[in-house]
Formats: C-alpha cells, sequence, structure tokens
C-alpha cells in the first residue's frame, strides 16, 4: 500500500513537471553582439500554453511578448506583460526600425 502510495506521488510530481513551461537563459555573448536585439546583458525566452512565446527579463521578471499569439493573450488580460519594444533597442544599420526577433523567436519556439 505504501508502495502504491508513494508511485502514485511521484508519477503526480513528473506530470506537473512536464507541464511547467520551459525557460533559458541567453546572453548578448551567447547570441552575438550584432543580433542582440534588447538592451539587456540577459533574457529569458519562454513557451506557454498555445505556443505563447515570451521574452522574461531576469532582473525584474516583467514579461514581454514575442509573437502575436502571446500579444493576444496580453491583449485578452489572460496575462499581464509589458510592450517587447520597452526593452527592444533600434537596428544601428537601419535606421527607424528596431532589431529583428527571429534568433530569439526561433530559439523560443524549440521550448514548445
Amino acid at each position: 500500500m505504501k508502495k502504491m502510495i508513494l508511485s502514485l506521488l511521484l508519477l503526480a510530481s513528473s506530470t506537473a513537471a512536464m507541464a511547467a513551461p520551459q525557460v533559458i537563459t541567453v546572453s548578448r555573448f551567447e547570441v552575438g553582439k550584432d543580433k542582440w536585439a534588447f538592451n539587456r546583458e540577459e533574457v529569458m525566452l519562454t513557451c506557454r500554453a498555445g505556443n505563447a512565446l515570451y521574452v522574461i527579463n531576469p532582473s525584474t521578471l516583467v514579461q514581454y511578448p514575442l509573437n502575436a499569439i502571446a500579444q493576444q493573450q496580453v491583449s485578452s488580460g489572460k496575462t499581464n506583460a509589458q510592450p517587447l519594444t520597452i526593452i527592444q533597442i533600434d537596428d544601428p544599420a537601419k535606421p527607424g526600425e528596431k532589431m529583428s526577433l527571429a534568433p530569439f523567436i526561433e530559439r523560443a519556439e524549440k521550448l514548445c
């Protein structure tokens, strides 16, 4: 009986761990200065339910929507987040445009 209860507890905890969103930390050094799109030295990327991708500032834990699905969740009030443009930097090669988010979206999608 004790073994069965212990087995059920382990199964329940492992299922909960697998359901938790994956989070990775990426740095300017890792991505490269020429592709880095943020005014932070490092950010965290996560994929949540429905393939909603977010950037998280590790020092404040404020999150920013990285794709349209995440933006829709924010707009509908399902999630609290700030506009990504707050931490996204301008592209020095293209005045008036922001740096590309493609490398970050690609990395975050791998977490889904």
